[in-house]
């Protein structure tokens, strides 16, 4: 019997929230399963809705300031204040994500993270005394460049001469005076909510993977990971404190080098999920449920690499519960998540990639009807089924054919 699910997504890139995405799920459920309890906990992995989902879980608020986005327009950002009253949470995507950044104008050489910046003073003006930054769903490659001008910092060329906004021009960088930095930094406790498996350099580096989402071209992501590599040496030689890996420490590649640039300035780059999702008490609530159901949008190889679907399964088998994960897509590796029991695709037919963003709802809603038929039709089945024995008259032979 079906009769407690917990529906954990995390949203689907450039169309659903979390919260809308845990809602159509929601829908499918109810048609199948009308009479079910349903706990929804749409879940945040530092990008799109961390700051919003951390607020209502804590009887925090959201504060909206104008702010320079990523193309260097103003744009109504927010962060969090949560109900302690002594924590802020700085979601980058806010003022810096990829959904801020007009297609025709997707270059991550050329965007900035100082907006974040202002939205960590902004955090220091309200007297908090620790600001988490979430990280995710970036349009920028800059290191966090910006978000250390932003705050003071002056990063200067073999001239003297302070360097323009983007990731183009950290080839340019000769050094970088810190003594303008903001002197509060040094009061707060300043944590980072990342994946871990995101460096900054190298052949697994930020600009090379991520790059080419973020609009850049291949001659593009080599002068990324050029400036990459010239930001972390100057980086660390000017401002980092000692003993600090900026090139291939865990998270320093987070949300387009931005984890790179706060670690600088002594921030802890932590597990995303190690601290959001306890502010959501997700393991009490996935204890109890018949059946969990989670959802992004891609299902691949890369999933397993600290995406929300890896970790909700993960936490679930913990209490032996199954997971039923949907996806927009399902890669190379779809199948093979740890812990995912079954997987099943939102796509009905094939559709252009506007059509799919614009219905989305819709398919998330329909795929899981879709997939809950099938799991109630399985419950229905007998564990074995039983040869059956034809009688034989005369001589009729049974069928040799399998």
């Amino acid at each position: 019997m079906l009769t407690r699910v917990v529906v954990a997504p995390s949203g689907f890139k450039e169309s659903l929230s979390a919260e809308a995405a845990a809602e159509a799920i929601a829908a499918g459920v109810r048609r199948v399963l009308p009479g079910a309890e349903l706990d929804l906990v749409p879940l945040v992995d530092g990008g799109e809705g961390t700051a919003a989902a951390l607020a209502a879980a804590t009887g925090g608020r959201l504060v909206t300031v104008p702010t320079t986005g990523p193309v260097g327009e103003t744009v109504g950002a927010h962060f969090a204040l949560l109900g302690s009253g002594d924590t802020a949470v700085v979601e980058m995507a806010a003022v810096a994500g990829l959904s801020l950044v007009p297609r025709d104008l997707r270059d991550p050489g050329a965007t900035t993270t100082y907006g974040v910046g202002e939205l960590i003073r902004s955090a220091l003006d309200r007297g908090v005394r620790r600001i988490l930054v979430g990280c995710g769903d970036s349009g920028t490659s800059d290191g966090g460049a910006g978000v250390l001008q932003a705050l003071g910092a002056r990063l200067l060329d073999e001239r003297g001469e302070e360097l323009p906004f983007g990731g183009r021009e950290l080839t340019r960088l000769h050094r970088i005076d810190p003594r303008g930095l903001d002197p509060r930094l040094a009061e707060v406790e300043l944590l980072v909510a990342c994946n871990p498996y995101n460096v900054l350099c190298g052949e697994r580096g930020v600009a090379r993977v991520f790059g080419p989402q973020k609009g850049a071209t291949p001659e593009q992501v080599e002068q990324l990971s050029a400036g990459l590599e010239n930001w972390a040496f100057v980086l660390t030689r000017d401002v980092a404190v000692p003993d600090t890996d900026l090139r291939y420490g865990p998270g320093t590649g987070a949300s387009g080098g931005l984890g790179a640039g706060l670690a600088a300035l002594g921030a802890r780059l932590l597990p995303r999920f190690d601290v959001l999702l306890d502010h959501l008490d997700l393991d009490a609530r996935l204890a109890p449920a018949d059946l969990v159901i989670t959802a992004e949008g891609a299902l691949d190889h890369q999933t397993p690499r600290g995406k929300v679907p890896a970790e909700v399964a993960r936490r679930a088998k913990l209490y032996g519960r199954p997971v039923l994960a949907l996806a927009g897509t399902l890669g190379e590796g779809a199948h093979e998540v740890p812990g995912v029991d079954a997987c099943h695709g939102i796509l009905p037919a094939p559709m252009e990639l506007a059509e799919a963003l614009l219905r989305a709802s819709e398919l998330l809603t329909d795929a899981t009807e879709r997939a809950l038929r099938m799991i109630v039709l399985g419950t229905r089945l007998p564990l074995t089924l039983e040869p059956v024995q034809a009688e034989v008259s005369g001589t009729q032979r049974p069928s040799s054919v399998r």
